[in-house]
């Protein structure tokens, strides 16, 4: 995958701003892992790249949980700041800013602290998530991988990995009500399969 980015990057006309790639898929399709494959084989050949991981992006408990509304909605609207990401993360990277200051989420004590961070000009920037290619953002990047995974497969992966959330039986039940619904809802609606540069496998 390495060598798409690298083609469209050449392809970039403004060399004044970094190229954006959007790593896409949903929940267990490993984005974490592919990013860091990708991003050690840009840098192995001296390309300057800077990864966001959406997932450290996320707002505060009580914005996102017994909000009154259905889980699957908390999840899909609440839990990241779609606004504040496209006007401190998205727009900034599209228009040239050297540095950046971004919101990020500290899990132990659900809190957020901003973090500025810098841009050099003509860098590969990665953004790594879920639901990337929301209306509010899909225009700003210049390269989108969605990574498609066989659904037992990444069901799999999730309910044994994410023992935070109680025993299998609460793992289950909080996918169903909320995470799964969610994902559902984004590929339904917003089709990011069809709108992605790249399909990979995984």
């Amino acid at each position: 995958m390495s060598e798409e980015i690298l083609l469209r990057y050449i392809q970039l006309l403004d060399n004044n701003r970094p190229l954006i790639v959007g790593i896409d898929g949903l929940g267990g399709s490993g984005k974490t892992t592919i990013v860091k494959k990708i991003k050690q084989e840009l840098i192995n050949k001296n390309y300057e790249v800077v990864s966001f991981h959406l997932d450290d992006h996320i707002v505060e408990r009580n914005k996102r949980y017994e909000t009154g509304h259905e889980e699957w909605y908390e999840y899909y609207y609440l839990q990241w700041d779609v606004k504040s990401l496209k006007a401190n993360l998205f727009e900034p990277l599209h228009s040239r800013y050297d540095t950046i200051s971004l919101f990020y989420y500290d899990k132990f004590t659900d809190l957020t602290s901003i973090k500025k961070m810098e841009i050099k000009k003509g860098s590969i920037v990665l953004i790594e998530g879920i639901f990337l290619q929301r209306p509010e953002w899909v225009k700003f990047y210049d390269f989108i991988i969605f990574l498609d995974c066989l659904q037992e497969v990444r069901y799999g992966r999730v309910l044994k990995r994410d023992s935070y959330i109680g025993d299998y039986r609460a793992r289950l039940g909080k996918y169903q009500r909320r995470y799964w619904l969610a994902e559902k809802y984004y590929m339904d609606v917003i089709d990011p399969i069809k709108n992605a540069d790249l399909v990979y496998k995984t």
